[in-house]
């Protein structure tokens, strides 16, 4: 069996870092501070929004909440952002997707000021990543990269594939891992790839964030590769009191048995966009306060 690699454990302990990064700010006169802004009544939505508050106040830092209806004009939205854009006392903004049918969520990303961009999905951050000279890193991918460093696994000159180019994870994570000081040779996998078993079985590490639920079997996995799962789908199940279960974009059981590590779907990448989310905004407050970055 493959050795787990737990975004529990790994988010824990950073999160302990941002108390201690937290804390040391607030000698300075430093409050990190993040504005989250729900429109609508989306119900996942409101479970991510109350888990990142949550974690935001036993960080220590501080947090405010627009709740809009779901009857929120564009204008309206996109004036809300300008303010936040415009208050000192804020340092990252969260827009949390998706936003109700009529609104743009493109242009909602590119109001947001990119210095105060905490998702890591404005234009220019996006350019930046590409360039090699990344700022905000998008939440997921950052969160990816954490796991893989701090369960002491190289990527330097791997042979490394993900499943899936989103300009949320796929493409983000497969610049990351090309991008010096990662130096891995990166293949992307998507819905037009031929033989894509023949692909991912060749794979050193394998990042599967392709959005269909227990997608990579075990024929599709090297042996003794790193199985980073970064799916979340809802499936029926019987057997469960609700009638449904968690399962990543990886068959769990089957993958496990041939890979030396993975990660696990619920507990795995999850916690970690949260925890790198709580990053960008401490980084945030050290950038627009004229400090460096903190040391992951």
């Amino acid at each position: 069996m493959s050795e787990l690699i737990s975004g529990k454990i790994i988010s824990a302990q950073i999160n302990e870092e941002l108390c201690l990064e937290v804390k040391q700010l607030k000698t300075k006169g430093i409050e990190p501070c993040l504005a989250v802004v729900l429109v609508g009544e989306d119900p996942a939505s409101e479970v991510y929004v109350r888990n990142k508050k949550r974690t935001i106040e036993e960080i220590g830092m501080r947090s405010i909440g627009h709740n809009l209806p779901d009857t929120t004009t564009q204008r309206e939205l996109e004036t809300l952002i300008q303010s936040l854009n415009a208050d000192p006392a804020v340092h990252g903004i969260l827009c949390q997707f998706p936003l109700p049918e009529g609104l743009d969520e493109a242009k909602v990303i590119q109001t947001i000021a990119p210095e105060k961009d905490v998702d890591g999905l404005h234009p220019l951050n996006a350019g930046l990543i590409a360039m090699g000279i990344p700022k905000f890193i998008s939440c997921t991918p950052y969160g990816v990269l954490q796991m893989l460093k701090r369960s002491g696994i190289s990527t330097s000159g791997k042979n490394s594939v993900v499943l899936g180019r989103s300009n949320l994870v796929g493409r983000p994570i497969a610049t990351l891992l090309s991008s010096k000081g990662w130096d891995a040779t990166v293949t992307v996998c998507h819905s037009r790839t031929s033989d894509m078993a023949e692909v991912t079985s060749q794979a050193d590490i394998l990042i599967a964030a392709i959005g269909i639920p227990e997608f990579v079997k075990a024929n599709m996995v090297k042996p003794g590769a790193v199985v980073i799962d970064v799916g979340i789908n809802r499936i029926d199940d019987p057997n469960k009191a609700k009638g449904t279960r968690l399962v990543g974009d990886v068959a769990f059981e089957e993958v496990a048995a041939k890979a030396s590590f993975i990660t696990p779907v619920p507990g795995g990448v999850g916690p970690m966009t949260i925890a790198m989310l709580m990053v960008n905004t401490v980084n945030a407050a050290r950038w627009q306060n004229g400090l460096t970055e903190m040391d992951l």
